[in-house]
């Protein structure tokens, strides 16, 4: 299926908006962990394109029109969000989509998450299940988008094609989003000790305002101090004539208090705000620096300035930076700077603080067994990847047969159970009429037989039965995970928050392979990236639990499946499958470490999903 309503970002004069008298809905993004873009809601947008309008090189407190987002500011000069409290920076952009699009109309299509909580789709999805729900398809598959799921409109489901985990989706109707035809008034810097019109008075506003007569204040006492700067370099022989001129941020002026100290002995620390203007740019070409609202970020500055010293006394404050590489960023040093001037406190940004994923090294002596966990490792093998089960004769297992069913909507085909199944004429078997309804055995909820027929040919056919509305599952649930080794021992080492405790690790390693018939693309090769991969568990009682049940997911091949990756978006890999695992052995920064004190109970709640706990591990 074709992907209707394509956001576009359209540089006009460097600008990020339409041509002139072209109407266009405007969508604000910021770009989450795994790289995909999330819109802003349509009031949070309508905030946005109302300070742009007055101050196209200001900042945005969101907090003004969202209680949820208080501690977000967007500096519109770098076009990044701030979060305040944890020091966070995300790109945003402003995007622009037909009028005639989902945004335009004040459509969301929103899906149920684990906690019972609505979450948006990206805005492109969002479009494209529009577009489909306006032609009246049955049904959506959006793989063309890079995703493994399936949208069946007439029971309002999402469908995971690898796991056939279902969950609900909505159509939600909301306020529209902004609308925008031609330019905007042309950008402004932040006024210093002067302001148009009434300033707000919310905590945030005052907070951010007060800070920049001071911010520049510190910048200018630093000007004064500095030692005059090297001649500009001298351009290559026969390049084009010009200097590199470099000028402090107008918007973050108390950003380049220090230089960044990681830089190495003989490495020149780069100035954390500066912008060069290109010799060859054409002289009505926007610079970096200015208000460039289709960019990402702020391009960045080459090395020109020497490394300067940390007066004594001066504590460093470690700044998270998403990327990882490089100095930090421009944007992130400055709303770090503002912020911290007002308190009247010396800014010393430092390197982010790399993630510790792996303990000391252990030799083979200290290596020892899992007390209660019977061996060290655990193989699955090709022989059990296929399971043949009839699947009529499955259904019937677990259902008992409803000779009067009650007048009320079958959840699968979303057609009344006193009626024939919506897969009539659709999916054919011989002895299960399109009108018989069963209830299944514990937990009650009835369905057309010929739906859960249709429902289990199109799932693993591993024998087991899962009931689309509570999850109940039925018999023995089995995965796809690929052929590969689990191990799993003690170390002499501790994880943070559980210091007089030995760690348990575990190491998956699954080889590069060819699909089976159960898998997405039977016949084509899979890849494994990233493996072996080590895993750790505190050695506590609830963490041989968990050990525990982590070794039958695996012999029932759960804990992989092959699909597509959420963070490389490689497809036909072999990726996590809903049990999440922590992967950082000695710290939390990216969430999958410890301390995190409910993250035991978490994963035996995820564990007892797909039909594994204590009991049935035992029988």
């Amino acid at each position: 299926m074709s992907r209707p309503g394509q956001g576009v970002t359209m540089p006009v004069n460097g600008l990020g908006f339409p041509p002139q008298n072209v109407a266009r809905v405007v969508v604000w993004e910021w770009l989450n962990e795994h790289s995909r873009w999330r819109p802003y809601t349509a009031t949070v947008c309508h905030h946005i394109e109302n300070v742009l309008k007055e101050d196209a090189r200001g900042s945005v407190v969101l907090g003004q029109v969202d209680a949820q987002l208080v501690p977000y500011i967007i500096d519109l000069q770098s076009m990044h969000q701030f979060r305040q409290d944890t020091g966070t920076m995300r790109p945003v952009r402003r995007n622009f989509y037909d009028p005639s699009s989902a945004p335009g109309k004040g459509i969301v299509w929103e899906w149920e998450n684990d906690g019972g909580a609505w979450t948006a789709y990206d805005m492109d999805i969002c479009i494209t299940i529009q577009n489909a729900y306006e032609k009246q398809h049955p049904w959506l598959d959006l793989s063309s988008l890079g995703f493994c799921y399936l949208i069946y409109f007439n029971s309002m489901s999402q469908m995971n094609r690898q796991t056939r985990r279902r969950r609900r989706l909505r159509r939600r109707l909301d306020l529209a989003y902004p609308l925008t035809v031609g330019s905007i008034p042309k950008s402004q810097s932040w006024p210093v000790g002067a302001s148009s019109g009434q300033p707000c008075s919310c905590q945030q506003c005052l907070l951010v305002n007060s800070t920049r007569a001071a911010s520049n204040a510190i910048l200018a006492s630093q000007r004064r101090k500095a030692p005059p700067a090297p001649p500009p370099p001298q351009p290559p022989p026969g390049g084009p004539a010009g200097t590199l001129a470099v000028r402090p941020s107008a918007t973050f002026a108390g950003a380049a208090l220090w230089a960044a100290p990681a830089a190495g002995p003989a490495e020149p620390a780069q100035p954390l705000s500066a912008s060069p203007r290109s010799p060859s740019a054409p002289s009505g070409a926007p610079t970096p620096g200015q208000n460039n609202l289709n960019r990402p970020g702020p391009q960045r500055a080459t090395s020109v300035s020497a490394r300067a010293s940390i007066p004594p006394g001066v504590p460093a404050l470690p700044v998270k930076n998403l990327n990882g590489t490089g100095p930090v960023h421009p944007a992130l040093a400055g709303m770090t700077g503002i912020l911290l001037c007002a308190a009247g406190l010396p800014v010393c940004l430092t390197r982010a603080p790399k993630p510790i994923l792996h303990p000391p090294p252990v030799s083979k002596s200290d290596v020892k067994p899992v007390p209660g966990v019977p061996g060290v490792c655990r193989k699955t093998k090709k022989q059990h990847l296929k399971k043949s089960k009839n699947p009529e004769d499955v259904v019937r297992r677990y259902m008992q047969k409803v000779k009067n069913p009650p007048d009320e909507d079958c959840t699968i085909c979303m057609e009344r159970l006193v009626t024939a199944s919506g897969y009539e004429g659709v999916l054919r078997h011989k002895g299960v009429r399109p009108e018989l309804v069963g209830r299944l055995g514990r937990c009650g909820h009835m369905y057309h037989l010929l739906c859960l027929v249709a429902m289990y040919s199109n799932g693993n056919k591993d024998g087991s039965l899962q009931c689309p509305t509570c999850k109940a599952i039925y018999g023995e649930k089995t995965g796809t995970q690929p052929p590969g080794k689990m191990e799993f021992h003690l170390i002499p080492h501790s994880l943070p928050g559980f210091a007089d405790t030995q760690t348990i690790r575990i190491v998956y390693d699954i080889p590069t392979g060819i699909q089976g018939p159960e898998h997405p693309n039977p016949g084509k090769k899979f890849t494994a990236r990233g493996f072996p991969r080590h895993c750790y568990l505190p050695n506590n009682e609830k963490g041989r639990k968990v050990l525990r049940l982590l070794i039958t997911a695996w012999e029932r091949r759960l804990i992989f499946t092959i699909g597509t990756s959420n963070t490389t978006g490689e497809s036909d890999t072999v990726v996590w499958n809903e049990i999440h695992h922590k992967t950082e052995f000695g710290s939390n920064l990216t969430g999958h470490g410890y301390p995190d004190a409910s993250y035991l109970d978490n994963v035996l709640a995820e564990l007892t999903a797909q039909g594994v706990s204590e009991a049935v591990a035992k029988s």
